[in-house]
């Protein structure tokens, strides 16, 4: 689901003691009565401006997507309910992907009840000592359905019951509700949201088959614009963005493609970059795919680096405001500028100091972006740094400073002044990740050209011989064996293989697993090995006669073995199949100025909207997604599913 959440407008009465006009405000978004987001504070304003989208996924059936405004009091216990907006379920499709102004409803704690409770009431006549009749409620809770959950959770229910006793005190009852009535009248104000709501019809796995193989080929496909992947971000770029760019980045993520994929596309928009000061500046196909790219794999990256000194910020805060125009009476400017100098040289040196903790697919992706950048500005010796800049800083590190909720490294938006300093010091952090800070900051230069030095082995092996007969003193010699994060230390001859021998198969394991990771990022690296050695004119593993012949064993470990991911591929598959279909006008337009390219050979006015290098490569993908699409499509018509769009249901 994507929300927008826009902007609200004359909150709350507008006169009276009631008044809310110079109270803080902010919204938050529910699932029944979950709360699963909430916006930053607005203060002072009946008509704030939130500004802000979330995506996330429904992990639970639901009956009412709420959106609540509050106004925050600096002198209550709780927060003050100021109205809301329920849609149901059932109803969402009527408001999928527009924008609308909905009005405010009174939130009354009646109302708020959901589930249900099965109940079995009995009237009993007793007889009492004295011969008196009296009567005898039972009442017995059998069961309750629909509860609201805490946090993702059950809750923990429990029963009251209350008998409503005399006349007088219903008649009391009676009159407080009508004032609640009464209240209901007034105009609570007004919320502009955006909401797109998709349900995926998943079918079974051998249904995607054929889109997902079309997918996974984009990598080699050339040019990478007639891919079928770069068809999609193409086709769907003017309706949602490059919002259909994720679920291909998860797919071929999976299925471990992603990098050469990231580098064609980067490739291509380098061709089109003629000033190298402005590199990976734009919101363009190839930044996009990098950026999703780092959310999805560099989540624990963030949390290593960045956790402990924005819990140090949160929990200290200290003022750190410098603008004189916003400093408060009592302010102390130059004490204020210390706090934040110590602030961002804290957030600084963890970042220059986090590389050995770097995902290994952001670095393979960071050295491609290097390589590709000095080849298209070979004059310019900075731009090596820049390309990479203008991800790890820029679109990474600065972002996740200036929002840690949406990163998951905060629960929620901070307090107006927090965010204040969290400003300041992303600002800070994008200057001198800047390029213009690269040729004079050495520490910026080496978190991107290199890891630092980091000892991770250090140990005691047995080196083998080779050549000689099994048995012998002199076949077997003890060496320290090191492996830092740069280099692997002992080997007297250059790129002669080295046989070691671990102590045990618990020590072998851990070397293979060390090894793995950091060599992944070696541009020489083979994908084969042979595990014994060349004796006696033959590989004793595989008998090959040719001592250059391949490994006959793939080498371990993939990019994805430290990353924790649950990647659905049919469900990912499914979302590719929905944004193709609810694009199939523009897939056909695109079509047609392949055609006219190829008859008229040039560039057409209508061919302007999309990027086709090769007409006849990219019209043969289009006519193959055609026919792929139009056969899924058939399946999920023989399923009743509805598929025509996202968002219907």
């Amino acid at each position: 689901m994507l929300l927008s959440a826009g902007e609200a407008k004359n909150l709350g009465p507008s006169s009276g003691p009631n008044r809310l006009r110079d109270l803080c405000t902010f919204c938050t978004i529910s699932l029944d009565q979950e709360e699963v987001y909430r916006t930053k504070v607005y203060e002072k304003s009946v008509s704030p401006f939130y500004g802000e989208d979330f995506y996330f996924e429904i992990p639970r059936p639901f009956q009412c997507l709420s959106f609540y405004v509050y106004a925050k009091s600096m002198f209550q216990i709780r927060d003050l309910p100021i109205g809301k907006v329920a849609i149901r379920k059932e109803d969402l499709y009527k408001y999928c992907g527009k924008e609308n102004w909905f009005q405010l409803q009174p939130v009354d704690p009646h109302s708020e009840v959901q589930g249900k409770v099965h109940l079995e009431m009995k009237l009993n006549e007793l007889i009492t000592e004295n011969g008196s009749i009296c009567q005898q409620l039972v009442v017995q809770i059998i069961a309750c359905q629909g509860l609201p959950l805490i946090s993702g959770q059950n809750c923990d229910p429990y029963a009251t019951v209350t008998l409503v006793g005399p006349a007088r005190w219903v008649y009391k009852n009676e009159v407080k509700l009508k004032v609640l009535l009464k209240r209901g009248n007034y105009d609570l104000g007004s919320l502009r949201l955006k909401v797109t709501y998709t349900e995926d019809n998943v079918l079974p796995s051998p249904c995607y088959m054929a889109l997902r193989n079309l997918m996974l080929k984009s990598p080699d496909v050339k040019p990478i614009s007639a891919s079928a992947a770069h068809v999609l971000g193409d086709i769907c770029r003017e309706s949602v963005g490059y919002d259909a760019l994720l679920p291909v980045v998860r797919l071929l993520l999976h299925h471990n493609r992603l990098l050469p994929f990231l580098t064609s596309v980067a490739a291509l928009e380098l061709e089109n970059t003629q000033e190298a000061n402005t590199i990976f500046r734009g919101n363009s196909l190839a930044t996009r795919c990098i950026d999703d790219m780092m959310k999805i794999v560099g989540k624990s990256y963030l949390t290593v680096t960045l956790k402990p000194v924005l819990n140090e910020i949160f929990e200290s805060n200290k003022t750190c405001e410098i603008d004189p125009v916003k400093l408060k009476e009592g302010d102390n400017v130059e004490v204020n500028k210390e706090n934040l100098q110590g602030y961002v040289h804290k957030v600084f040196t963890s970042i220059t100091q986090s590389s050995s903790s770097c995902p290994p697919l952001m670095c393979d992706v960071f050295r491609s972006l290097r390589q590709l950048a000095s080849k298209r500005f070979p004059a310019d010796p900075h731009v090596q740094y820049s390309a990479v800049s203008s991800f790890i800083f820029l679109r990474f590190f600065a972002v996740a400073v200036l929002s840690p909720h949406t990163f998951q490294l905060r629960t929620h938006h901070p307090d107006p002044e927090i965010s204040r300093t969290l400003t300041l010091i992303s600002k800070t952090i994008q200057s001198l990740g800047s390029w213009g800070s690269l040729s004079k900051n050495k520490l910026v230069r080496q978190l991107l050209v290199r890891r630092c030095v980091h000892v991770i082995f250090n140990r005691e092996v047995h080196k083998r011989a080779q050549g000689r007969k099994r048995l012998g003193k002199k076949n077997f010699k003890k060496r320290w064996l090191r492996v830092t994060n740069q280099e692997l230390s002992y080997h007297k001859q250059k790129e002669k293989p080295l046989y070691v021998q671990a102590g045990n198969c618990v020590e072998t394991n851990s070397w293979i697993e060390v090894l793995s990771q950091v060599s992944r990022c070696n541009p020489g690296r083979l994908s084969t090995f042979h595990p014994s050695a060349y004796v006696g004119g033959s590989w004793l593993c595989c008998t090959e006669t040719n001592e250059s012949t391949p490994g006959c064993k793939p080498c371990t470990a993939t990019l994805l073995a430290n990353i924790q991911l649950d990647i659905d591929c049919d469900r990912e598959t499914e979302r590719i199949f929905s944004f193709f279909s609810s694009s199939r006008s523009r897939l056909q337009k695109m079509e047609d100025a392949c055609a006219g390219m190829s008859v008229y050979l040039g560039q057409q006015e209508e061919c302007s909207a999309f990027t086709i290098q090769d007409p006849k490569e990219t019209f043969r993908t289009i006519k193959e997604l055609g026919e792929v699409l139009d056969d899924l499509q058939a399946h999920h018509d023989s399923k009743g599913a509805l598929t025509d769009e996202p968002g219907t249901m």
